[in-house]
């Protein structure tokens, strides 16, 4: 009898105890509140409490229910901003904080998905099956815990392998206008990386860019291995906001698996356009060209989540597309980016308009990383390239109205030689993958051709 009794106050002892725990991780009621002003896209609510970040729910008159955010406050007032259409809602509707929100869930089940900027699924192959959940804000990493660049990435594109070689955890910047060939050559970077996971960040493009990248430019082999986050410029400022947050936390968990991540987004001139109109909508002053302090906040905080995790670890090799609006290098976003990234590649539009893709300005364009994993023949080999690609610009004119007298540079004229091997050396048709050895092999019998005779047809240029 005496062990029997031990043994019911044993398990009454744990029993008490799991109840302890659970009453100690519920979270307290929350008290609503109601809507009190509605101003374009900025709702005021008073009568509960929510910290910035935090998910609230408002109670439509039809019932239905629309997710929002908490973005501001003043006083008594908070600010929320929809996730979705605002539809029917009217004056003193139901504000219901939810705690706890801000998490999204994460796996290998990703894989192949496509979701939206809330991590919903679009694609119609049923929801997540994810057990994990992170933060959409991420964690921050001690920079002196993350491993250095030290290792070359093969992206299977001449131009880039050879001349502005990229490192495995490099955070890059794509500055381009409109119809110069950015989004295929995102398309022949997802393809042709060698990388165990691919995610991309369709944030604030056309809605019908989303089917024809996943169809037609990763194709049913490399999609397996990629997360498509879409959220077209159709969708609420703060859906665009979380496009780019959800994607760069789903590269994130991947690299703390250990794995390598290749984060393409496209673009941050959207998601920076997107925390314009929200800062603006709550009233925060506009700065440099309309956009608000707060933008220019949100952009470092964005791209120093990518980049190599630990030592030992996984990486997370991001290229950031970066629009130039009339192909203006002094944009606002393009000087902010430019300062915060690894490194830039510039799309041109004079090289495009000559039918010569992917139309990457070499000259404009640069890897920061690229002599600290490079060796001392292929750094010197880029400078060669660099050089005779650099006379022969400055000298075009000159050249192509035969103003040019052969003999009166000796640097003139091997930059006039080499102007067709140049040429071609910087083509590439996008169905072809060209990988790391055989573009350095590429730049190296190009560089040590010599100076033939000068042939009067290549000339013209």
């Amino acid at each position: 009898m005496t062990d029997l009794t031990a043994e019911r106050a044993r398990a009454w002892r744990a029993r008490l105890e799991r109840t302890v725990r659970r009453v100690a991780h519920t979270p307290p009621l929350a008290v609503e509140g109601s809507l009190t002003r509605m101003v374009g896209l900025t709702l005021e609510a008073v009568g509960c409490q929510a910290s910035i970040g935090d998910h609230c729910e408002l109670i439509a008159r039809d019932g239905s229910r629309i997710e929002s955010e908490v973005v501001g406050f003043s006083g008594e007032r908070l600010f929320l901003m929809p996730t979705g259409e605002a539809h029917g809602l009217g004056p003193q509707a139901r504000v219901i904080p939810r705690p706890g929100a801000g998490l999204i869930p994460v796996g290998p089940q990703l894989l192949g998905r496509i979701i939206d900027g809330a991590a919903q699924p679009l694609d119609g192959l049923g929801p997540l099956d994810c057990e994990a959940r992170v933060r959409l804000a991420g964690r921050t990493i001690n920079p002196l815990s993350r491993a250095p660049l030290a290792e070359p990435l093969d992206v299977g594109i001449r131009s880039i392998n050879a001349l502005l070689t990229i490192g495995r955890g490099q955070r890059i910047g794509l500055f381009a206008g409109s119809g110069v060939g950015k989004s295929v050559l995102l398309g022949m970077m997802a393809r042709y990386t060698k990388a165990d996971v691919i995610v991309v960040g369709l944030i604030g493009e056309r809605g019908r860019e989303v089917k024809e990248f996943v169809e037609r430019i990763l194709g049913p082999r490399d999609r397996t291995r990629a997360v498509v986050v879409a959220a077209p410029a159709d969708s609420p400022p703060l859906k665009r906001l979380h496009g780019a947050w959800v994607a760069t936390a789903v590269a994130e968990y991947f690299r703390d698996q250990g794995r390598s991540v290749l984060l393409l987004m496209d673009s941050l001139t959207r998601f920076a356009q997107a925390q314009r109109e929200i800062g603006l909508a709550i009233g925060e002053a506009p700065a440099t060209k309309g956009y608000p302090p707060s933008v220019f906040a949100r952009l470092p905080a964005l791209v120093e989540r990518a980049g190599n995790g630990p030592a030992g670890g996984g990486s997370i090799t991001a290229f950031y597309t970066v629009l130039t609006e009339g192909d203006d290098q002094s944009d606002p976003i393009a000087d902010a980016a430019r300062a915060i990234l690894d490194g830039h590649i510039v799309l041109s539009r004079r090289i495009a308009e000559t039918g010569l893709y992917p139309a990457i300005d070499v000259s404009a364009s640069i890897s920061r990383a690229m002599h600290e994993i490079t060796s001392a023949p292929h750094t010197q080999q880029a400078q060669l390239f660099r050089r005779a690609l650099s006379t022969y610009e400055q000298n075009r004119d000159l050249i192509s109205l035969g103003a040019y007298v052969r003999g009166s540079d000796p640097r003139v004229d091997a930059a006039i030689t080499l102007w067709p091997q140049i040429q071609q050396f910087l083509q590439q048709d996008m169905r072809q993958r060209v990988d790391l050895a055989a573009s350095l092999g590429a730049l190296k019998a190009l560089t040590a051709e010599p100076a033939g005779p000068h042939d009067s047809s290549n000339a013209k240029g």
